[in-house]
């Protein structure tokens, strides 16, 4: 019934539009034959041709393309199906690392001096003004470097030894204040792969647990867990590489300041014997 009503509807629709082409072609004087064979033909374009908006590659393969989805959309998407237990968990070492590492580069840029400078308005200080003279150059240095030259100079007049073993023992404390921090670093990037791998197992394990309820080994039901497992293992392991280059930057810039105080500490020594003989002469 509903089929023979739908071909009643298509053949009035027909009649109609013929109906209409008959009677103003006939006003403009045409032939009504060939009005039929074009109406005939515009009605099979009609059928035949798929509309303007749709792609006859994509029609015939079933599907649409799919609306694309911005990058910050595409990790907060992941974000939420890792799991948010571990995924911040994860971000969060990030953050504190990534605070703790800034800070150190800051710190560690501005205890960065230029030692030939500090040497010579130290070697200026001793030939003009002595000792005490060479001691408010230091004193107004805030560098690591110039502290350590303030606690040879104090030790000065009770001989050269003392200025070395000086010199050596705040040179260790400066080095233990340029390393503050780090070990925070080196937790976080030993603790987020870890957690990344144990949001890992867990999935894993959820895996196997809907194995278990559906008696079924078809991959929709161990997908999900697949899915928390790698989306946390990647995300630790984003993290610790993250982390793992500003650790190596830090430690790098403490080596070359570390460098730059022991040959600058055997400079001092050199012009403090210097002065020593200089004067007694």
């Amino acid at each position: 019934m509903k089929k023979l009503f739908a071909l009643l509807m298509l053949s009035s629709v027909l009649s109609l539009g013929n109906s209409t082409d008959l009677f103003a072609q006939g006003a403009a004087g045409t032939d009504t034959t060939t009005i039929v064979d074009d109406t005939a033909t515009s009605v099979q374009d009609v059928t035949t041709t798929p509309p303007a908006d749709v792609d006859p590659a994509a029609d015939e393969a079933g599907f649409e393309d799919a609306p694309e989805v911005g990058f910050h959309q595409q990790v907060k998407n992941y974000f939420i199906s890792g799991g948010w237990e571990f995924m911040g968990i994860v971000l969060l070492c990030l953050i504190i690392g990534l605070a703790v590492a800034i800070e150190r580069i800051i710190t560690l840029n501005m205890a960065t001096t230029n030692t030939k400078k500090l040497l010579a308005r130290v070697e200026d200080a001793l030939s003009t003004g002595g000792i005490e003279a060479a001691k408010e150059v230091t004193r107004n240095n805030s560098s690591p470097i110039a502290s350590i030259f303030t606690q040879g100079l104090m030790r000065s007049s009770e001989g050269i030894d003392m200025v070395e073993k000086s010199i050596i023992s705040y040179g260790s404390v400066e080095m233990g204040r340029l390393e503050k921090g780090l070990v925070w670093i080196s937790l976080f990037i030993s603790l987020a792969p870890m957690l990344g791998f144990m949001g890992t197992v867990l999935g894993m394990i959820e895996a196997f647990d809907n194995i278990e309820r559906q008696g079924d080994i078809s991959p929709v039901v161990v997908a999900n867990g697949i899915k928390i497992a790698l989306l946390t293992t990647v995300a630790g392991l984003i993290a610790a590489v993250i982390l793992q280059l500003f650790y190596n930057y830090c430690i790098s810039k403490i080596d070359s300041i570390v460098n730059k105080m022991e040959d600058a500490s055997i400079a001092l020594v050199d012009l403090l014997v210097k002065h020593q003989l200089t004067t007694r002469r």
